[in-house]
């Protein structure tokens, strides 16, 4: 029997999304599916709806147990083929809150991070050990199964999965099934899946659609004519703004579309958030502090959604986007599939680093996942691409040697952080986020 152990359970919502999918995938009805977290309470709620779930939409043909605790993580990894990383550590309060409130205090706003800047690189810090604790334990109790990562920030932890322990691992996202999509139809074109075909890489969160066609035809070229009118309409003062105009932007500037959204992007360069031209915000559409907004809000509304999905006795589901399954059913059946998968590099893409991790296509069967050749990219893409990789690299570096010096290297070379405060106040800021975050972290020297 396939044993599937999902880490972080208590995500109820994003549980339901890959242990849903598969349950709707013939291969993975007759599974094993261990719940674990830390949290008694959000995981009995998720053990709940993974059993209504099961007889809803299975019947019944998966065995569900689940696992509380650190003490019980072994027995919920032992023997898994496959286990799903969803795991947040430190949460919202107090975590989240300090990510963004000491920054603040620097004049350095932020909007969502979790994947690099000053809040990304606590954010692993805080992860990364914790994702080591779960790697020694599937040395012993799983060595060889696969490591599905879907926990931010994607490019640091898979990286410091894959270059520092022997569990073998994928960084999974969302964006790159969604990008042609989000392009066309912010333009008002019509996307078509059956038709409409991209080519995709670069890093996490800063992937590039390099080519996007219909029947064959490149759309890039009416793509960037009707970018220009949009943006050009969309930046006047008081028109009616949307949300992907940083993505656009970039697009006009460097050439290529870009896989995560705005709001992501605006903190990965240096170029929007600025105290000097605080009109930016408004005329982009920037939300700042955008995170902590949705954190409030999920918390608030939870109450009211976990009785839809959690004391819902009729909850069903449909397939969702979602690599995992996919993933599961490739190795299980040997019937190949392709998936956009997060792999070290080792010269995939040329022009970026062996040691990064890289977003590229990937082709999966039962001989695991195979991250596929792209060769170069753009070098102008190729150089943002860098600047992002600098971080996660220092990161994991500070991670695997827990020297405080390399705290501050990630921050000073990540490209929003330096372009707003000194050296010495990046160093300072480092050193009051480090007290804040306490036993979040390890100590460091």
């Amino acid at each position: 029997m396939t044993k599937i152990t999902f880490m972080g359970a208590g995500s109820s919502v994003f549980a339901k999304n890959v242990l849903g999918d598969c349950m709707c995938t013939d291969s993975l009805k007759d599974v094993h599916i261990a719940l674990y977290d830390i949290d008694g309470v959000r995981l009995a709620e998720s053990m709940h709806m993974i059993k209504v779930l099961n007889a809803n939409i299975n019947n019944g043909r998966a065995k569900i147990t689940s696992h509380l605790g650190v003490e019980k993580r072994k027995e919920a990894l032992r023997d898994a083929n496959f286990v799903v990383n969803a795991i947040q550590v430190g949460g919202y309060d107090p975590s989240t809150i300090v990510d963004f409130e000491i920054p603040k205090k620097y004049g350095l706003r932020q909007t969502i991070a979790d994947t690099i800047g000053i809040g990304g690189i606590f954010r692993a810090l805080r992860t990364i050990p914790v994702m080591w604790d779960f790697a020694r334990d599937m040395e012993q109790v799983c060595p060889n199964a696969w490591l599905l990562n879907y926990t931010n920030p994607m490019s640091a932890l898979t990286g410091a999965m894959l270059r520092h322990t022997g569990v073998k691992t994928v960084g999974l996202c969302h964006s790159v099934q969604v990008c042609s999509k989000s392009l066309l139809e912010t333009l008002g074109m019509k996307f078509d899946e059956k038709t409409v075909r991209n080519k995709i890489a670069g890093i996490n969160h800063m992937g590039w659609l390099l080519e996007i066609t219909q029947d064959g035809k490149d759309l890039y070229p009416e793509i960037k004519v009707l970018a220009k009118k949009k943006i050009t309409e969309w930046r006047k003062a008081g028109a009616e703004k949307n949300g992907n105009m940083i993505r656009l932007a970039m697009m006009q500037h460097f050439g290529y579309y870009i896989t995560e959204s705005s709001e992501h992007m605006a903190e990965y360069v240096p170029y929007w958030i600025k105290k000097q031209y605080p009109g930016l915000i408004e005329e982009f559409n920037i939300p700042l502090d955008e995170y902590p907004r949705r954190c409030i809000s999920q918390i608030e509304g939870w109450k009211k959604r976990s009785k839809e999905i959690v004391d819902n006795p009729n909850l069903t589901h449909e397939k969702t986007h979602e690599y995992g399954s996919v993933i599961m059913n490739a190795i299980v059946t040997d019937v190949p599939a392709q998936i956009g998968g997060n792999v070290l590099n080792n010269g995939l893409i040329s022009n970026l680093p062996d040691e990064a991790v890289v977003e590229v296509p990937c082709l999966v069967d039962s001989n695991g996942i195979q991250g596929c050749y792209v060769g170069r990219l753009p070098e102008q893409c190729a150089a943002l691409n860098r600047t992002n990789i600098n971080v996660h690299l220092l990161t994991i570096e500070a991670a695997a040697t827990l020297k405080k010096e390399h705290i501050y290297h990630a921050a000073m070379l990540d490209p929003h952080t330096s372009a707003e405060l000194t050296l010495d106040e990046i160093k300072k800021m480092c050193d009051e986020m480090i007290k804040a975050h306490g036993n979040m972290m390890p100590k460091y020297k």
